[in-house]
């Protein structure tokens, strides 16, 4: 679980302990807003953050109780917003909310800001000012995000704010860096050319980091690490189709909110579960397909009971089966309860699969490879589709879905075309910003027959006869992480942005004591020195892109691979929204 650990460290060590008194324990108020709760919430528990003196945790953009007596832990991003509430806190001097503020900004803070604090009533109740350059947010172990609104900003580098949005952009991929203890060699997609201003201005954060921090990407493991930025648009064809392994299936197609799952246990009683890897059946089911996953759960179900000597009524577990023995059993309450939630989840995936989604599915993998199951290259792919288009019982969302497909298979269609497919499919139109905007992200969509044909990555082999039918894609960014361990990433298409750093053999520097243990509590959590491929998606990226990662990860022990976006994760339905968004396009 490394950016968990290494994160949920950093804000115990550089935050939570950095002044607490050694004697004696003084109890404290935690304050966050609305972006570092992401990263508090995800990276430590609260029975940890009581252990080190926290009372309670607050919300700085709601109203709060006064705690006059007690001092407070401000762990804040630098915006204008957050310092204004800040600095609300303490504007009077008799009555302020709290008897002092210990403040740590997520990343550096602008001096605009940092002269408004100084000439404000809270200057003089600061015990103490840090940034502690954490400004990111570890979605799992080896995901993460930034958090960011989707940005036309990106994709129209000369639109005023677009090199505010590429410098902060910038400053939180650097967070991540040094977090990791990474100074990598960067590559990015040629073909968009905010990627190549994003690179620059990284590489100048991160030397910037290097400077404070020498021993940063030290070994000769760490000298190989590269970091890729792409943007959104060198694959749309993973966020929009159908994926069948179970974290992605059920994100697509169940309604889980904030990563929390609700069902119906019993009658007239709902569960909400999260779903991150806490859970440990879910940490190994996620990246499955869902044709093994309910036998797998039943499997491991077998397993406890047997090693617990718990009888169960048949050899085929059932949901009814496993209430009452919940019911009877309360010792094992906990272990049992999450067997029911990943049994109840792939059973509700599978019935939205079985109503029309497998048909979507074989037209989506054909449109995706250009062939069919057995190979063979598909000569009419309109034959296929329109179907699909005139079937009422399937949503509009979906529609546009396949219809992105088609323009995406045959690099642009005509005016006409696009007119007629969105009438047989009856897509109103407002909805068709979703399709037209896509050329924002460099697709091309609409063309008039005199295109720029663009660079298409040549594909590894990878379908075989234990391939499911139904899942024959390959997210492109596992192709390109590939190519780029083996070293044979396209330099025309991924250029380095100065001197291939990859393989260079430094020899290591005296650790810095400058930010107190943290260096050394990061090597003990798993920082070892091996190589890292740190993949950065502009647009965002998906859940399919996050299980390549960890596959590469799995298969090649010598590297691990980091993935995330500036957005939340993708689901069709969020990238679909993100594209509609964006502004007409150009």
């Amino acid at each position: 679980m490394v950016l968990k650990t290494v994160v949920g460290n950093r804000i115990l060590n550089d935050v939570i302990r950095h002044n607490q008194n050694t004697e004696k324990m003084d109890w404290r108020v935690l304050v966050v807003d609305k972006l570092s709760i992401k990263m508090v919430s995800a990276c430590t528990k609260m029975h940890q953050l009581s252990a080190e003196g926290i009372t309670i945790v607050e919300t700085l953009e709601k109203t709060r109780e006064p705690m006059p007596t007690m001092e407070a832990i401000y762990l804040i991003t630098p915006t204008e917003e957050s310092v204004t509430a800040l600095i609300n806190d303490f504007k009077s001097p008799t009555r302020p909310l709290y008897k002092g503020a210990h403040v740590y900004f997520t990343e550096a803070i602008p001096d605009s800001l940092f002269k408004t604090i100084s000439k404000s009533e809270v200057a003089k109740k600061t015990r103490s000012l840090v940034e502690v350059n954490i400004s990111f947010t570890p979605y799992e172990s080896q995901v993460f995000t930034l958090d960011s609104s989707p940005s036309s900003m990106f994709y129209s580098p000369q639109s005023p704010g677009s090199s505010s949005y590429l410098e902060k952009v910038a400053e939180q991929i650097a967070t991540l860096c040094s977090t990791l203890g990474e100074f990598p060699s960067i590559r990015f997609r040629a073909e968009c050319e905010a990627n190549r201003q994003l690179a620059q201005i990284l590489q100048d954060r991160l030397s910037a980091y290097k400077a404070e921090e020498p021993s940063m990407g030290d070994g000769s493991e760490k000298a190989k690490s590269q970091l890729i930025i792409l943007d959104r648009g060198f694959d749309i064809t993973s966020p929009l189709l159908h994926e069948l392994t179970f974290q992605a299936m059920a994100f697509d197609l169940l309604d889980i909110k904030n990563d929390v799952y609700k069902y119906e246990a019993s009658q007239g009683v709902t569960k909400e579960v999260i779903l991150d890897e806490n859970d440990d059946i879910w940490e190994e089911l996620r990246h499955q397909h869902i044709a093994e996953v309910s036998k797998n759960v039943t499997t491991k179900l077998k397993k406890f009971n047997s090693d617990k000597r718990i009888q169960s009524g048949s050899d085929k577990s059932s949901i009814r089966d496993l209430s009452q023995m919940i019911k009877k059993m309360p010792q094992h309450q906990a272990e049992l309860a999450k067997f029911s939630t990943h049994l109840h989840m792939a059973e509700e995936c599978m019935k939205n699969y079985q109503g029309y989604i497998d048909k979507l599915c074989k037209v989506e993998q054909d449109l995706a490879m250009g062939t069919d199951a057995d190979g063979e290259k598909i000569k009419d792919q309109m034959r296929n589709i329109v179907p699909v288009l005139l079937d009422q019982n399937v949503t509009i969302n979906d529609k546009i879905r396949i219809i992105l497909l088609y323009i995406q298979s045959k690099n642009g269609i005509s005016e006409e075309n696009l007119t007629k497919l969105v009438q047989h499919a009856q897509i109103p139109q407002e909805k068709t910003l979703a399709i037209r905007n896509m050329a924002n992200l460099g697709v091309n969509v609409v063309v008039d027959g005199t295109r720029g044909r663009t660079w298409s990555m040549r594909r590894r082999e990878r379908v075989t006869e234990h391939t499911y039918q139904m899942s024959r894609w390959t997210p492109q960014v596992k192709d390109i992480i590939e190519d780029a361990i083996e070293g044979k990433l396209d330099n025309n298409q991924f250029p380095f942005l100065s001197d291939q750093r990859q393989g260079s053999n430094k020899t290591q520097a005296p650790a810095s004591n400058r930010y107190g243990r943290w260096h050394k509590d990061k090597a003990e959590q798993g920082s070892r020195n091996i190589g890292r491929v740190i993949v950065f998606i502009a647009g965002g990226c998906s859940f399919s892109e996050a299980r390549a990662a960890y596959e590469v990860t799995k298969e090649r022990t010598a590297w691990e691979v980091i993935i995330g976006g500036d957005t939340q994760m993708l689901t069709p339905e969020r990238f679909l929204e993100n594209v509609h968004q964006l502004g007409a396009a150009e």
